[in-house]
């Protein structure tokens, strides 16, 4: 069931997730189509997340977009007020004097290898911190033993900070502790991004993939091939799975497999790994006092769930 509309204002609108933007030529969407855009949102009762690029929209649009209740997602260069702000440099993260209370730190691997320990400095500033990794694919077995060792100790970071009775949330650690089903990007199925052309993509990374991968228009409504695969119950894997604050980005799941349902090695390992690393965190808490006692991760043997799949 469709619940969210994701407006993407300028070709240049800031990357939130995976996929990255390259645009540098603005192309705004007109205002007559953003009215539209809202009053589609209104008709079909979706809440609305709108993508900002960096600089100052005209004031008119300000205007328009306080018509209805919303999310604005804003990159942290663009220096404004916004719900969630968006960091693609470590050094910055925390520095900048915000209202947002979430941050979303888009990364590679490497740069989190080396500098994860920065992020005892974002706990203080935000009360969410959503990293996002953008080069998944190309995590090795070697990697998978790194990212095993900064959970570990980033896990000692967010344990201090809860025991002094700060709440926080990061979501490679706590998501899992506090979910009992699977809470994913659901692109295709419960979000849907309306891009600057007036027309509908599966998420913002598919328009700038390449923009002829439109799935209808504001005039015309949605139209979305195969609709069904983008249902959690459609996707093999994953349906059956329990780390539950695996993000299952539909977008990498077709770049890395060819398949909306069938996500990469990479993303299953990595979201095991988080999921395991979140049990010892909420395991180590517990011995400090009670915490979270309604919540349980059971112990599992494995990393990747096809490897499930290949036993029976």
């Amino acid at each position: 069931m469709l619940k969210y509309l994701i407006i993407q204002l300028d070709d240049t609108s800031v990357s939130y997730c995976h996929y990255g933007n390259k645009s540098v030529e603005r192309n705004l969407i007109p205002l007559e189509l953003l009215q539209k855009a809202i009053q589609w949102a209104m008709k079909e009762n979706l809440s609305v997340q709108f993508v900002y690029p960096n600089y100052k929209l005209p004031i008119s649009y300000y205007d328009l977009i306080e018509t209805i209740d919303h999310i604005d997602i804003a990159p942290v260069s663009a220096k404004q007020d916004a719900d969630i702000l968006i960091y693609d440099n470590w050094d910055d993260i925390g520095r900048e004097t915000s209202k947002a209370e979430v941050a979303v730190l888009r990364t590679t691997k490497l740069l989190l290898f080396h500098k994860y320990n920065l992020l005892k400095n974002a706990c203080e500033k935000f009360s969410k911190i959503n990293l996002v990794i953008i080069d998944v694919e190309s995590f090795t077995e070697e990697d998978f033993q790194t990212y095993d060792k900064i959970l570990k100790d980033l896990s000692k970071i967010i344990e201090e900070v809860i025991i002094s009775g700060k709440s926080i949330q990061f979501n490679l650690l706590t998501d899992r502790m506090f979910l009992k089903k699977m809470n994913n990007c659901n692109a295709g199925f419960e979000s849907i991004t309306l891009a600057p052309n007036g027309k509908f993509y599966i998420c913002p990374a598919y328009y700038l993939d390449n923009d002829k991968n439109n799935v209808g228009d504001v005039e015309s409504g949605l139209n979305i091939p195969n609709s069904q695969l983008y249902r959690l119950n459609n996707a093999p894997i994953c349906r059956n799975c329990d780390a539950f604050q695996c993000h299952r980005c539909i977008w990498l799941n077709e770049k890395t497999t060819l398949e909306v349902n069938t996500p990469s090695r990479e993303q299953c390992v990595l979201a095991h790994i988080e999921r395991n690393a979140s049990r010892e965190l909420l395991l180590s808490i517990r011995e400090k006092g009670e915490f979270l006692k309604e919540y349980d991760i059971p112990k599992i043997n494995y990393l990747d769930p096809f490897d499930l799949i290949e036993k029976k």
